[in-house]
């Protein structure tokens, strides 16, 4: 899919990360450049310990980098104290995990409230955003429920709603559809893919499933330190949708 040329969202200047000492140092990252749009979808790829997850961190202001520079909304990240890195984490990044990360002691829409109470939303607005988006995403009647309660795949979009609660404009997705089978993955996917091209935010995701790649407008390889594209596969190839 082509995407109309915007400025980026996410930038990544020349980044590197290293780890352990100089007897013992391994390259996660050399010198890498990316470049995230909003609407677009980019699926990293490649070996496990390549360092897809590190790449996460470092995007979402969680890591600070070796070297280099991760600039979100036009703002580097280097001039900013934690405080500041706090309120980009949750005002312009939202988070989806392979696990859902969710709190079983509160309701489902208890869970999205209270991202957004972090970011100082009023009680009221926070219910009616929560309501909003459950909606949307087709958990309205699960509101009331435990996250224990629910499917893997519900949980997951219970997880992408958290994500998108305070309207962010990246998400990161790691591993989101590692956990469930290829129906309830396929439906994760599509919802990305919907946030992504129908309501603005970019998606940067680090997968191992090679089913999902047809959801991407772009796919990136990360191995032995440097990050390279890859074509997507064509959507005339793409498998059928589940009902």
């Amino acid at each position: 899919m082509m995407m109309e040329s915007q400025a980026p969202v996410l930038e990544l200047v020349n980044v590197s990360q290293t780890f352990g000492d100089k007897s013992n140092l391994t390259h996660a990252m050399r010198s890498i450049s990316l470049q995230i749009p909003p609407r677009q979808v980019v699926i990293t790829m490649g070996p496990s310990g390549a360092g897809k997850s590190t790449l996460l961190t470092i995007a979402g202001a969680l890591r600070k980098p070796t070297s280099g520079e991760v600039i979100i909304d036009g703002t580097p990240l280097s001039s900013l104290n934690s405080d500041q890195l706090a309120e980009v984490r949750l005002h312009k990044v939202g988070f989806v995990f392979q696990e859902f990360n969710l709190m079983d002691s509160l309701t489902v829409s208890q869970n999205l409230e209270l991202v957004m109470r972090k970011a100082k939303v009023p009680g009221k607005n926070a219910r009616a955003r929560a309501n909003e988006l459950l909606s949307i995403l087709g958990l309205s009647h699960r509101k009331d429920y435990r996250p224990r309660t629910l499917s893997g795949g519900e949980r997951q979009r219970v997880a992408i709603a958290r994500a998108i609660a305070n309207n962010p404009l990246v998400i990161m997705a790691d591993e989101p559809t590692a956990s469930l089978d290829g129906a309830r993955g396929a439906e994760v996917m599509g919802m990305l893919q919907m946030i992504a091209h129908d309501m603005g935010t970019a998606v940067l995701m680090v997968s191992h499933d090679h089913r999902v790649l047809h959801y991407a407008d772009r796919i990136v390889w990360l191995e032995d330190g440097h990050l390279e594209d890859r074509e997507p596969p064509s959507m005339a190839s793409a498998p059928a949708a589940h009902a």
